[in-house]
């Protein structure tokens, strides 16, 4: 048998917790289907949330299902595996063989950081190789600092990370000095960033702690903190399945979206990760509520409309 619910959220992060919450004290019938995958999962803390800086991530989540659990929300420990529009609605099969089915669709499955293939990175990811300067800098801040190109636009995140200490390196890795441009090169320059080309070879670790940075000449530079941006892999399978427009950015395709996080199809919502790449928490918790409001004002107006025939 196929279980009807009012709205489904599909990821059970900030944004999908959010949005379950005002649905649920809206008293609507809500389930949050979660494959327990936080792309914050590797760092001891979050930061920038206000009354929440500073609190373990996989604390946050818990806290947030134990408030969805009061208003009635159900959860499930599970992975959405497809989805389809059916009878004005959407029918979602879950890895585990149970179907659901929703008048309303939230796909709140954030994004996965895919990481250079840089010996030892991947140890490090999350405790000293770092990617957000607003999410750890102050952590690490005056520390000897290291930032590894990904891109030519890491320049940008090079120039960032100067306001956290004044001893960075920027280690060009396999970006072409001549790919940067000559305004990128003064800036640099005027920052006192230190360019260093050469590709890198892999990290320096002692007593569990960063201590250098190895190019392949063998060469070491003494840093404490490396700072790089992951590419980014947006978890979309489920809206381009349901045939929500994407758009194309430099961080990955996401879907085209109005101020509520309503996509190209009705009924289809989305919200933080899976929305854009740069949703904080703080940011994706706004987007999850603002998105369960909206649905909520959805359901009744719909509901009224259909009264009236």
């Amino acid at each position: 048998m196929t279980e009807m619910y009012e709205v489904i959220v599909v990821g059970g992060g900030a944004a999908g917790l959010s949005a379950a919450l005002v649905l649920g004290r809206a008293r609507r019938r809500t389930l949050v289907v979660d494959a327990g995958e936080p792309r914050n999962a590797p760092a001891a803390h979050m930061q920038g949330f206000l009354t929440r800086d500073g609190m373990p991530p996989a604390e946050f989540l818990a806290v947030g299902r134990e408030e969805i659990a009061r208003y009635g929300v159900e959860l499930v420990r599970d992975r959405a595996v497809d989805a389809v529009r059916e009878d004005g609605g959407f029918a979602v099969r879950l890895a585990g063989g149970r179907e659901v089915r929703a008048r309303h669709l939230v796909v709140a499955t954030g994004l996965e950081d895919e990481l250079p293939e840089v010996p030892g990175l991947a140890e490090r990811w999350g405790r000293d190789v770092l990617h957000c300067p607003y999410c750890h800098g102050w952590e690490v801040r005056d520390q000897a600092f290291g930032v590894l190109a990904t891109t030519p636009l890491s320049v940008h995140q090079a120039l960032m990370v100067t306001q956290w200490s004044k001893d960075v390196t920027f280690f060009l890795h396999r970006v072409a000095e001549r790919e940067l441009s000559d305004d990128d090169l003064r800036r640099l320059a005027a920052a006192g960033v230190n360019v260093v080309p050469g590709a890198v070879a892999g990290l320096v670790v002692e007593d569990d702690r960063l201590t250098g940075v190895r190019l392949g000449d063998g060469t070491v530079h003494a840093r404490e903190v490396l700072f790089m941006a992951p590419r980014a892999v947006p978890r979309t399978d489920l809206l381009r399945r349901l045939g929500a427009e994407l758009r194309d950015t430099p961080f990955g395709s996401y879907p085209v979206i109005d101020e509520r996080g309503l996509t190209s199809v009705p009924g289809l919502w989305a919200a933080g990760n899976a929305s854009g790449f740069a949703e904080q928490v703080v940011n994706a918790a706004s987007r999850g509520y603002r998105a369960g409001a909206a649905i909520n004002g959805e359901l009744l107006f719909a509901d009224l409309d259909a009264a009236l025939l």
